[in-house]
């Protein structure tokens, strides 16, 4: 069996990427962008909204529908009650996003071993580990586009199939265009074609004018169309819904130009072996594919530094710059396999050993210091996952203490995946036990406590995407952005925000008012600065007085 995974690293790839990505789908929280989407996939199910799709009952054009429908489909298919499945479609082009990169990477390199440590770094970077376990949607536009820098690779260096490469990159063009726009054209794809064009140079291109004549067009039907659709049956929407998303572009979350220049953190675990990756000068001879260094270190800088011109700035849109650094990386780990052991230069040595020596002190310090974090929260079974993974945590970590002394470095770098896989599928069942709030109270209650109650639930003044999703249902809104639209029904629920109260006493001075509960969906306590006002509502019965009167 060992040596049939040797001799097929894709195979192994796979089981890997098994453990990281596949188990326990549902142990965390559903965050916000997740509550969007998945709102979003369940109206389109329940209210047939394929095409001009809504949240919480209205438009919601921001994003284009493709991972939506994909997320409708997995739910259709295993239930809308199931968060796995709900995850399920990010978890698998996550997948091929490693499989597209080990692909790639033995295309410009044609070594087998260097592909397969890149993926392995790029599947167990941080922000590739948690977009690939939520639902949301980067990853999916930069999954498409890999498989789109694949095959124009293959275009640009290959002399056949020049039609059918052509053909393919443009759908997989138009996937990644259908996830989130021009994202990935702009932060993943232009810079993978600057640094091509610099390093192996765009040859022959008379024979490939047609082809790629038909990638272009094909690609802007693709990634048009839905776009046309539903400007031609809601423009007014349409427009409104542009204007708000190219403002928030220089006016929302702007941040200096050089914000993202700690984006090798990004990569977690491997934060120091990617900087040291990108310290050009020191390893553009050390490496064994010059070449294939230097066009990993253009796309990796090009990608940071066409992002940083953008005013606005999240981290996670840093999460397509992981690609050609987990690449870039990948050289660097090869150089530590073939050469640690001769090193003579403590400044050489010394990223290693803090690098792998920290991920050792983490792993035997993990049974006390998780003991003195979560004891207060264990019971039943989640002591069978902090045991497990606190011995499981143990003996990786000694055994990396063990390969540092003898300077094996390969062991070492295999270990650490190990130690990766542990955590997903031993440590995440105990995520929910580090957020306890003792007030927590779910909308899914208020969905139960009025299927005898029959109200009219609405909101007062704006809602919030995590709520509608644990409602399971619409709650439409009363502030229509000008006024409170007060409802029809003489008798009605209604949920309040806390900086509301002011505006529902005002327009509902007069009626009946009865509070029925709080509901309080964060999952830590009040007082803790996680704690987040839109995620609780008190909730009021109102009752119109003249009625009570008529009767």
């Amino acid at each position: 069996m060992i040596q049939f995974l040797k001799q097929n690293p894709v195979v192994l790839l796979v089981l890997v990427c098994t453990g990281i990505f596949f188990v326990n789908l549902d142990a965390i929280w559903v965050n916000i962008m997740e509550a969007r989407n998945f709102a979003t996939a369940r109206e389109m199910l329940q209210d047939d909204n394929w095409l001009l799709t809504t949240l919480n009952g209205e438009p919601r054009y921001q994003k284009p529908p493709l991972p939506t429908w994909l997320t409708a489909i997995s739910a259709a298919l295993f239930g809308l009650e199931s968060l796995t499945a709900m995850r399920l479609p990010a978890a698998l082009i996550t997948l091929v996003l490693i499989l597209a990169t080990y692909s790639i990477a033995i295309r410009f390199t044609a070594q087998r071993t260097y592909a397969f440590i890149s993926s392995l770094v790029l599947a167990t970077s941080f922000y590739i580990i948690f977009s690939g376990r939520n639902g949301q949607w980067d990853i999916f536009t930069h999954g498409f586009m890999m498989l789109t820098i694949y095959q124009l690779y293959r275009f640009f260096t290959e002399n056949t199939y020049k039609y059918g490469r052509a053909l393919a990159a443009a759908i997989f063009f138009g996937c990644s265009f259908m996830s989130k726009g021009p994202v990935s054209l702009y932060a993943l794809l232009l810079p993978f074609l600057i640094a091509f064009g610099w390093v192996y140079k765009f040859k022959k291109m008379k024979t490939r004018i047609l082809p790629l004549l038909l990638f272009l067009v094909v690609s802007f039907i693709l990634s048009a169309w839905w776009h046309y659709y539903t400007y031609v049956f809601d423009a007014e929407t349409v427009l409104a819904i542009t204007n708000k998303e190219t403002g928030n572009w220089t006016s929302y979350n702007v941040r200096p130009f050089y914000y993202y220049w700690s984006f090798f953190t990004q990569s977690g675990i491997w934060t120091i072996p990617a900087f040291v990756g990108l310290l050009y000068p020191y390893l553009k001879n050390k490496v064994l594919d010059k070449k294939g260094y230097l066009f990993t270190f253009i796309w990796t800088m090009t990608s940071v530094i066409l992002l940083s011109i953008i005013p606005e700035k999240k981290s996670r849109y840093l999460l397509p710059v992981l690609i050609p650094l987990a690449l870039n990386t990948g050289f660097y780990i090869m150089y530590l396999f073939r050469n640690f052991r001769q090193m003579e230069n403590w400044k050489e040595k010394l990223p290693v050993y803090f690098n792998f020596g920290l991920i050792a002190l983490i792993g035997i310090a993990f049974p006390i210091g998780g003991y003195i974090f979560l004891k207060d929260n264990l019971s039943g079974g989640d002591w069978f996952w902090f045991i497990t993974l606190s011995l499981l945590l143990v003996a990786i970590a000694i055994n990396i203490v063990i390969k540092l002394k003898q300077k094996s470095i390969k062991p070492v770098f295999y270990l650490t995946i190990a130690f990766i896989i542990c955590i997903t599928c031993f440590g995440m069942p105990l995520a929910k036990q580090t957020t306890v709030n003792p007030e927590y109270k779910a909308m899914a209650d208020l969905r139960e406590w009025n299927k005898t109650k029959q109200l009219p639930i609405y909101e007062l003044t704006f809602f919030t995407p995590e709520l509608i999703w644990d409602y399971k249902a619409n709650i439409p809104v009363l502030h229509n952005g000008e006024e409170v639209v007060i409802p029809n029904e003489n008798k009605f629920g209604i949920l309040v925000a806390e900086h509301d109260m002011e505006l529902f006493e005002k327009t509902f001075n007069g009626y009946r008012i009865e509070k029925i509960d709080k509901y309080d969906m964060n999952p830590q306590p009040q007082g803790n600065r996680q704690h987040k006002s839109r995620l609780w509502r008190d909730f009021y019965v109102i009752t119109s007085t003249t009625s009570e009167a008529s009767k």
